[in-house]
């Protein structure tokens, strides 16, 4: 809620409307690109989709990368510790299912760096070793199938499997239910996940559900140490300073939701576009090896699979030529700047051999930078590793997306072999 309500136009050219998030990306794109050639700052009515609608009379948007990069870099002006979404919710909320991207300085670089302090390169190197695993095997699977969906065959196996084993969560049950908690965390409005619950009740459900099967692996690792992340969380000390069970449950959320959602939907919409554009997927077969981490870069700025993230102004401050109030939101919308013409050349060509890419895929720099960002790109490598080489007649349907404004969902897309 702004302190000093001040009647401002809205932008003709909105982007708050549901209709307009469920458009494609293409549709969508040409809203943007007007914005960031006329407006790259813009503001808007309240996002439609909101589980609470907020208080406020409307948002900024930010198209362009250069404010992007700008709001990103200056958590000090523009804060996450009213919120990342589009959403108004209490702050104890909003760490609960962010940790620390839902936080600001001081804290948010305490518990950042003691979780850094987990990911010994020990557990990396474990890490990679089970990737790769569990990348062969995955595609060993889907060889023998030669039809059906590969969000549920393919994209959607790798990062939970990464994460709850990197986790320690051993039993294949209580991985399955994590699961489906954090498809819930992002995926209540949709009628699939809500089997007929009201979406604040799936939201409720899935937060409640993660954040104490975190705090529960927490408490059986003290007791029974083991060579996982979840032990190395609990055993984490930096400056005499140790997680709570609260911060590690909290953790264990974000985890969960961003690296699902992310790596899925980059695995799903990249191999998409490395069969649309043929010529590229052969680049990358040519020199898979020398090529691949470019492509990687490609892959995040093309799908862009977090499409925004909020932050709130701390004080009044200007943007881009506009004023903006204590209190205000604004949404940095990364889709927009990962198609801006004034950075990126031939901005709507899909080319793996992209160089430089500064693409905002993982969140425009700062001290909200992605931390699991060699996680994620660890992931696509193996896999894509897999799939260019050992499916080569693997054929991709028309993806059906995820109605919202957070995340470039794929909720199914069919595949055929042969």
């Amino acid at each position: 809620m702004t302190t000093t309500p001040v009647k401002r136009a809205y932008h003709p050219d909105s982007i708050s409307e549901l209709s307009f998030w469920a458009a494609t990306a293409e549709e969508r794109e040409e809203t943007f690109r007007k914005l960031r050639a006329e407006a790259p700052i813009s503001w808007h009515p309240p996002i439609q989709g909101a589980l609470i609608p907020p208080e406020n009379d409307g948002v900024w948007a930010v198209t362009s990368h250069e404010l992007i990069t700008y709001v990103s870099k200056n958590p000090q002006l523009f804060c996450s510790g009213q919120g990342f979404q589009m959403e108004e919710v209490p702050e104890d909320v909003n760490e609960a299912a962010g940790s620390f991207l839902g936080m600001d300085a001081p804290r948010h670089g305490v518990i950042r760096k003691l979780v850094s302090a987990a990911f010994t390169p020990k557990q990396i190197q474990k890490m990679n070793d089970q990737i790769e695993r569990q990348a062969e095997l995955i595609v060993d699977e889907l060889l023998q199938n030669p039809e059906g969906d590969f969000v549920e065959q393919v994209s959607k196996r790798l990062p939970m499997w990464t994460i709850y084993e990197m986790m320690g969560l051993e039993d294949e049950e209580r991985r399955n239910q994590a699961a489906h908690h954090a498809d819930g965390m992002v995926s209540w409005a949709d009628e699939d996940v809500a089997a007929g619950r009201e979406p604040g009740e799936v939201l409720n459900d899935a937060l409640v559900g993660l954040l104490m099967m975190g705090m529960e692996l927490a408490e059986e690792r003290r007791a029974d140490p083991r060579e996982d992340l979840m032990t190395n969380l609990v055993n984490a000390e930096v400056d005499g300073r140790k997680l709570t069970d609260e911060e590690i449950g909290s953790f264990f959320v974000l985890l969960s939701v961003a690296g699902n959602d992310t790596t899925r939907n980059s695995i799903s919409l990249a191999m998409r576009a490395l069969l649309q554009y043929p010529e590229q997927r052969q680049l990358l077969l040519d020199d898979f090896d020398g090529r691949i981490g470019g492509a990687i870069e490609e892959f995040v700025r093309w799908v862009s699979p977090v499409m925004t993230f909020r932050r709130t102004a701390t004080e009044d401050t200007e943007l881009g030529g506009q004023l903006i109030r204590k209190g205000e939101w604004i949404a940095m919308i990364y889709s927009s700047g990962n198609r801006d013409e004034n950075v990126f050349e031939d901005a709507h060509s899909f080319n793996v051999l992209r160089d430089p890419n500064p693409h905002v895929g993982f969140g425009g720099g700062g001290p909200h930078f992605c931390m699991g960002n060699f996680v994620a790109k660890k992931q696509l490598r193996a896999i894509f590793n897999q799939l260019l080489f050992r499916a080569p007649d693997l054929q991709l349907g028309e993806p059906e997306y995820l109605v919202g404004n957070f995340v470039r969902a794929v909720k199914r897309m069919p595949y055929t072999l042969g």
